[in-house]
């Protein structure tokens, strides 16, 4: 479904992804890890046309998607940090962005799963941190796309939301969609991850399974595993 080839993106001087190679079947939750500087970030914008690479492809359903725009319609993005108007309502804002995107939409379920109803009049600046989140999420999940991307969204989430945020994601995984997540928690990794991506200075130095990454590594977690790859390449 979504594959990169010979990927390059330098901004100046420094290389941020370096030739990088990578396929993506349909379906399934991937996520891709890496420390912070690793190009998970650029990779993710390259995909959603907000970064163009140096050289190389990005093919979704075999077609090179670099520089269109008409493939993102089929995307949903929900960015780490939630930067909505502050004068807008919650109701105005799911308005808008349904109006944008001329998609059949599901957002009443999504709200009140959530129990937003309280808060839809309010103006998005008076929302807490987890709220907005929320409504993020919302906004994410509430249009029918193929391609799920997650930039850390566990971010500001009570326990009981993450509870329901999994169920949501393992259901879109059930309804064959492909889902991808970067994060730092490696526990929500290791719940719903069907393949992991292990990014290092722009180059992939794990693609597989917990299991082959915890084989791989000799270690008995994820957190271990990563930890350990860190450490022989700073050695």
């Amino acid at each position: 479904m979504l594959s990169f080839e010979k990927l390059h993106k330098s901004f100046g001087k420094l290389h941020v992804l370096q030739g990088l190679d990578l396929e993506i079947s349909e379906g399934g939750v991937f996520a891709i890890l890496g420390p912070n500087g690793s190009g998970k970030t650029t990779l993710i914008k390259s995909v959603l046309g907000m970064v163009i690479p140096t050289s190389g492809k990005i093919l979704l359903d075999g077609e090179n998607v670099i520089g269109k725009w008409e493939y993102r319609e089929n995307i949903s993005y929900l960015p780490q940090i939630a930067n909505f108007p502050a004068n807008m309502s919650v109701k105005e804002l799911i308005e808008s962005v349904k109006g944008l995107r001329q998609k059949k939409s599901n957002e009443h379920d999504l709200i009140a799963l959530f129990e937003l109803e309280p808060f839809l009049d309010k103006k998005l600046s008076n929302l807490s941190g987890g709220t907005k989140q929320k409504v993020n999420i919302v906004l994410t999940f509430m249009f029918e796309c193929p391609l799920i991307i997650l930039d850390e969204p566990t971010t500001g989430l009570d326990p009981l939301s993450l509870v329901k945020l999994k169920r949501i994601i393992a259901d879109a995984k059930d309804a064959g969609k492909t889902i991808l997540v970067t994060t730092h928690i490696m526990s929500l990794v290791e719940e719903i991850a069907d393949e992991i991506v292990f990014l290092l200075d722009g180059v992939i130095y794990f693609q597989g399974s917990l299991a082959e990454i915890e084989e791989q590594t000799e270690q008995s977690s994820l957190e271990l595993a990563i930890a350990s790859i860190l450490e022989k390449e700073k050695a």
